[in-house]
C-alpha cells in the first residue's frame, strides 16, 4: 500500500516502524525536520517537511495514488484538516485521531464522513474500554476479546507458585481436564516464543493463553491466578483515562479520584457524580496512603508523567493492592515497569496502532491487536471457500514456525484449534504471529 502519515510525534513513529517492516510505501510529513531526518536515518521511509494542511505539499506527495492517509498529529483540528484535504484531493481512505468523544456519537459520524473523514481514532477511549475490561477479569494482565468474548485472548504473568511452573507445554496438557485453552506465546526476558511441546514454563514469564468461556475457571486454576472482586478504585490523575474510565465505573464501584490541578479537580467533580475527586500530588506518597491506599482493591495510575504512573503502582503493590494499572507512554520504561511488579502496562501508542494496521492488512483480516510488551500481534481472520488454509488438517498446512492458530468461531460455536482441526469456509480464526510469519500466514487465507 501507498500511506502518508501525518504527523511524526509519538504515535506516528511507531506506525512508521510497525508499517515499514510490512514494506508499505510510507511517506511521513512533519514540520520538524531535524525529527524526521532522525526517523528517515533509522526506518525504510520518505519523509517530507511541512504542514500536513498544505495543499501543494499533499499533491507533491501524489496525494491520488496513496491508499491510505493517517493524520495522528498532535492537534485534532490538524488531523480533521488533513483528512478533509486528502480525500478530496484523491486519497482512497482517511484516518484522523481526535481528542473529542463527542464526534464519534452516531449523529456527528456521518457529517464527517461526507466531509472526507472515513474512520476517527480516539486513543484516551480506546484504553479507557481496556481498564475496564482489565477490571472485570483480574487475573490477566491483557486481553483481547473476539466475537463478544466466544474467544478471549489472556496475558497472564505466572508467579512463583504456579502449578505449571517447570513443566513443558506437553506435561501439562495431559492434565487439563478439557481443551477449552491453548497457550500461544511466552515472553521471556523480553523475548517472545511460539512455544513447542517441549518448551517449559518458568516464574516471570507472560503467557499469552487463547480460551473460550469455559476454560477460564481452569485457567486460572493452572496459571495460579485467581479472580479478585473489585470494589475500592483509586485512580490517579484526572486524564481522559481517568475521567472516561472513572465515569464507566461510577455507577458500580467506589472510586476516588486524584488530580494535581485545582481548576481541573473542580471541573472532574462536577461531571463525576459517582467518584470522589480530590485535588493533591499524586507524587506525595504520603497523600496515597493518607487517602486509604491499602484499602483498595484496584489501582490506576494515568497520569501524564510514566515515572510518576509507575512509582506510584509499585507502592501499591508492595501496600497490598490486587490489581495496579499504569499507563506507560515511554515504550523503553514497559519491560522495566512489568519487571517491577506492576500487573498491567497501558500504552496509547501500541493501542492506536492496534487499530490503525487492521486497515493495512487485507480483506481477510477482521481484526488486530498489537499487544504490549511484546512486537507479535494477534489477528482475527475469515477464512475463504477457495484460501490455502481450508484444503487440509492444521498438521498438514505447513504454517509457519513463528505463529501459531489458537481457537476458532464457527457461527455461534468457538473451540480451541489442534492439530487435526480442519478450518471451513467462513470461519473466523484467530492466529497469534511474530512480525517474521505475518505476510506468510495472510497467504493462507487470502
Amino acid at each position: 500500500m501507498r500511506i502518508i502519515i501525518a504527523g511524526a510525534g509519538e504515535v506516528g513513529s511507531h506506525l512508521a516502524k510497525m508499517l515499514s517492516q510490512e514494506k508499505h510505501d510510507i511517506i511521513l510529513i512533519d514540520p520538524d525536520e531535524e525529527k524526521l531526518k532522525q526517523l528517515s536515518a533509522s526506518l525504510d521511509v520518505m519523509t517530507r517537511s511541512g504542514s500536513s494542511t498544505s495543499i501543494s505539499l499533499l499533491i507533491d506527495c501524489d496525494i491520488r495514488r496513496v491508499d491510505l492517509l493517517i493524520a495522528v498529529a498532535t492537534s485534532e483540528e490538524t488531523n480533521i484538516t488533513t483528512s478533509i484535504l486528502g480525500k478530496k484531493l484523491g486519497a482512497k481512505k482517511t484516518i484522523a485521531r481526535i481528542d473529542n468523544q463527542e464526534y464519534l456519537f452516531p449523529k456527528y459520524v456521518d457529517y464527517f464522513t461526507s466531509l472526507g473523514v472515513d474512520y476517527m481514532i480516539y486513543p484516551e477511549k480506546i484504553a479507557s474500554r481496556e481498564v475496564v475490561g482489565l477490571l472485570e477479569q483480574t487475573g490477566s494482565t491483557d486481553l483481547v476479546s473476539f466475537d463478544g468474548g466466544k474467544l478471549t485472548l489472556f496475558a497472564i504473568k505466572l508467579e512463583e507458585d504456579a502449578p505449571i511452573i517447570n513443566k513443558t507445554l506437553l506435561e501439562t496438557a495431559k492434565k487439563l481436564k478439557n481443551q477449552d485453552y491453548r497457550a500461544v506465546a511466552i515472553t521471556r526476558s523480553g523475548k517472545t516464543i511460539i512455544p513447542r511441546g517441549d518448551d517449559f514454563f518458568l516464574a516471570n514469564d507472560i503467557i499469552y493463553v487463547i480460551s473460550n468461556q469455559e476454560g477460564i475457571r481452569d485457567l486460572m486454576e493452572y496459571s495460579g491466578k485467581e479472580q479478585i472482586d473489585i470494589n475500592n478504585i483509586m485512580i490517579l490523575g484526572g486524564s481522559r483515562i481517568g475521567m472516561l474510565t472513572a465515569k464507566e465505573i461510577g455507577n458500580h464501584h467506589n472510586v476516588k479520584l486524584i488530580e494535581l490541578d485545582r481548576e481541573k479537580s473542580y471541573r472532574l467533580s462536577n461531571y463525576l457524580n459517582n467518584t470522589l475527586v480530590i485535588n493533591g500530588d499524586g507524587r506525595d506518597m504520603n497523600l496515597l496512603i493518607e487517602e486509604g491506599l491499602k484499602n483498595m482493591d484496584a489501582f490506576i495510575a494515568v497520569t501524564g508523567d510514566s515515572e510518576t504512573n509507575i512509582l506510584s503502582s509499585v507502592l501499591a503493590n508492595r501496600l497490598g493492592v490486587k490489581k495496579t494499572i499504569a499507563e506507560v507512554e515511554n515504550i523503553d520504561y514497559i519491560a522495566l515497569a512489568e519487571n517491577m511488579g506492576i500487573d498491567t502496562i497501558i500504552n496509547k501508542k501500541i493501542i492506536t496502532a492496534s487499530r490503525i494496521f487492521r486497515f493495512t492488512t487485507s480483506e481477510s483480516v477482521s481484526s488486530v491487536k498489537c499487544l504490549t510488551g511484546t512486537e507479535a500481534e494477534v489477528m482475527e481472520y475469515i477464512a475463504k471457500p477457495d484460501s490455502k488454509i481450508v484444503k487440509a488438517p492444521l498438521n498438514q498446512m505447513g504454517f509457519p514456525k513463528d505463529s501459531i492458530i489458537g481457537g476458532i468461531i464457527r457461527q455461534n460455536n468457538s473451540f480451541i484449534a489442534n492439530g487435526y482441526t480442519i478450518v471451513q469456509p467462513g470461519d473466523r480464526v484467530v492466529v497469534f504471529a511474530l512480525p517474521s510469519a505475518i505476510n506468510k500466514v495472510g497467504k493462507f487465507f487470502n
